[in-house]
Formats: structure tokens, C-alpha cells, sequence
């Protein structure tokens, strides 16, 4: 699949290991580099700040969605080449999954669980058509991957499914793979209606 863009789930902190940084500051230039934009939270600070920091020193481009009710607690950036302000979290995340081909998540805390799982939710369900790969830095999402397999092997969750998550820990791999990517073979939304059954 073409890739123009891809959205960056990362912690607002740089967490306890040097690696981290690293990474992201590594995945922000190998995303430049292949002409891919960012788009992220909006934050200036963490590894959230240090993939659009990084990008935009490579030469690439870096847009920001954020809500206006943390505006001063995220710490905008101020160098982003857009920052879009929006009323909700609901609207950012909406947002920023409009903008984006993939998706991307860098060590961080509830926030970045919560919204590749969500955009995964969002695959799985047929709304969009798009993988989430893991940057697994050190193994920080060792557990994540666990819970997907064990979901599995307990039938909540069709094994075809797992094919939305892309796993790798070097950015250029990666993002290589998430270019590669395709749907897999006869996966179909499930079928929802409201209407009641005939009695």
C-alpha cells in the first residue's frame, strides 16, 4: 500500500530507558526520509515531540492534532508544519485517523494503548482498511503481543486478525512492512443490523 502518511501513537514522557528516545527520534528521520508525513497528538514533549522533532529536521513534514482542553498540559508544539486544534479527544482521534494510511505506536501509557487498540477496533470492524504496526523497542510491547495471541487461542478474536498488527523493533523494517501490507484474503466486516428478527 502507498503510505503518505502515517499516524504516530508515543508516550508524552521519554520513559526510563535511553532506547526509547532513540527510536523514535530514529522512526520520526526514517519517515522523512521515505517522504512519509506525521501526524500525531500535537505535543511538543516525550517521544510524541521527538518523532515530529526528528522528522521535520530530515526535511519532512509533521501535522498535530490536539484538543483544546490540553493545549497547555500536553505542551503544544510549536513547530509542527500544521497543528489543528479540535473540540475532543474524539474529534482528534477521528482526525487523525482521516489523515493517516498506517498507524504507528511507540512506547507510551494509557493514551497510546488506547488508541492503537482503537484504530486496530476500527480495522477489525471494517471501518478502515489500514494496519497498526508496533515499534517494540526493547520489548516493551512483549506483553501487548501475548494478550493479541492469547485472545486467539481463547476465540475471542479470529486469527486472520492478527494481521492488522505489524510487529518489528527497527523502524526501517517497519515501516518497509506497513508498505507491503494488504488486507488478508476473504477478511469481511462482520454484518450489523438493527433491525429485529421476524417473530
Amino acid at each position: 500500500m502507498k503510505l503518505d502518511s502515517v499516524c504516530v501513537f508515543a508516550g508524552s514522557a521519554d520513559g526510563s530507558r535511553a532506547d526509547y528516545p532513540i527510536a523514535a527520534e530514529s522512526l520520526g528521520r526514517s519517515l522523512a526520509e521515505r517522504g512519509i508525513r506525521v501526524v500525531n497528538g500535537g505535543s511538543g514533549i516525550g517521544l510524541m515531540g521527538r518523532v515530529a522533532d526528528a522528522a521535520l529536521a530530515a526535511g519532512g513534514q509533521a501535522i498535530g492534532v490536539i484538543p483544546e482542553s490540553l493545549m497547555a498540559e500536553e505542551i503544544a508544539h510549536q513547530g509542527l508544519s500544521e497543528l489543528r486544534v479540535v473540540g475532543s479527544m474524539h474529534e482528534r482521534k477521528a482526525q487523525m485517523s482521516e489523515l493517516a494510511d498506517a498507524f504507528v505506536a511507540l512506547p507510551g501509557g494509557l493514551g497510546t494503548f488506547e488508541e492503537l487498540l482503537e484504530a486496530a477496533t476500527w480495522s477489525k470492524l471494517g471501518l478502515q482498511a489500514k494496519p497498526c504496526g508496533v515499534l517494540n523497542v526493547d520489548g516493551y510491547f512483549d506483553p501487548l503481543v501475548e494478550l493479541i495471541e492469547g485472545a486467539v487461542s481463547n476465540d475471542f478474536l479470529g486469527a486472520e486478525y492478527e494481521q492488522i498488527f505489524v510487529i518489528a523493533d527497527d523502524p526501517q523494517e517497519l515501516l518497509g512492512r506497513l508498505a507491503d501490507w494488504q488486507p488478508p484474503v476473504g477478511w469481511q466486516a462482520p454484518v450489523r443490523t438493527n433491525r429485529r428478527r421476524a417473530a
